[in-house]
């Protein structure tokens, strides 16, 4: 098996990661972060009130819990079609199956669901649930761009991205926003523009690109915000955000779940080590 094959191998991935804990509201999926300014602090601060449009869908039929198959509520059109790219996952998001961990020396972060390879002077904020303090999302911070990653469970069988992509286009558009599924270099990509207001008042706009990939009963949702989110090309640094997305490797549980629900995380040790 071979991992990380987007890889820079000659780049330093040694140096400890600086990690923060953010709480975040116990009755919400982790939702896209946004902001006018487009720095550090307010992309990491400020969270889209549009959790209808952000969250992975649930339907009507995902009363059951994943071990089922098409009835899920999952859409079989994508399979064959721009959806094909997602699924595959060629160079990446990894499943633990597809990989040897124990094959190379290179230092990861370990949140129990998900595997973080981080880069050099890498800042990440831990969102945490303020009720059952579980980890919903991890918020990966680079110059005034920001990656936010979320784990969710879906069906073991049938495609879900295009389902989940037609929801987040209605809650996008029910805030009088603009949504258009690209071609990206992971498959389908959503890209959002969301108008928004400022904390002092000033009207803008929330840039994002989401990137959806699933694997085995498992879908990754990465959302780029930033400068680096904007243009048609990735720049340096969307690069480098895009590499860290597609090293991640998923380990996911054996509990049932519903299509849709959010897999949590757990803080490793050594972090909690860090902050008493």
């Amino acid at each position: 098996m071979i991992f990380g094959r987007r890889k820079n191998k000659d780049k330093d991935v040694d140096k400890e990661a600086e990690v923060a804990t953010e709480q975040v509201d116990a009755a919400e999926t982790p939702e896209d972060t946004a902001s006018t300014e487009d720095t550090p602090d307010s992309v990491a601060a400020e969270t889209q009130e549009d959790s209808d449009a952000e969250d992975v869908a649930k339907t009507e039929d995902d009363e059951t819990a994943d071990g089922d198959t098409e009835e899920d509520g999952t859409d079989q059109d994508g399979d064959d079609g721009i959806y094909r790219i997602n699924l595959e996952r060629e160079d990446g998001p990894f499943d633990i199956d597809q990989v040897d961990l124990d094959a190379d020396d290179i230092k990861r972060i370990d949140f129990g669901s998900l595997i973080v390879t981080p880069f050099e002077d890498m800042q990440m904020q831990i969102q945490i649930d303020q009720d059952s303090g579980e980890v919903q999302s991890l918020l990966v911070v680079r110059g005034n761009n920001a990656l936010e990653v979320a784990l969710f469970a879906a069906p073991s069988t049938g495609e879900m991205i295009s389902q989940v992509h037609r929801e987040m286009i209605q809650g996008t558009e029910a805030q009088n926003g603009q949504a258009v599924v690209n071609q990206g270099p992971l498959g389908a990509e959503l890209h959002r523009v969301v108008p928004m207001t400022g904390p002092d008042g000033d009207q803008g706009f929330h840039v994002s690109r989401s990137w959806l990939t699933q694997g085995p009963r498992w879908l990754l949702r990465g959302v780029l915000m930033g400068d680096c989110a904007v243009g048609e090309e990735l720049d340096a640094t969307g690069q480098l955000l895009l590499e860290f997305f597609c090293n991640l490797v998923v380990r996911r549980d054996e509990l049932p779940r519903v299509p849709g629900d959010v897999i949590p995380l757990k803080v490793p040790d050594e972090l909690r080590a860090e902050e008493s």
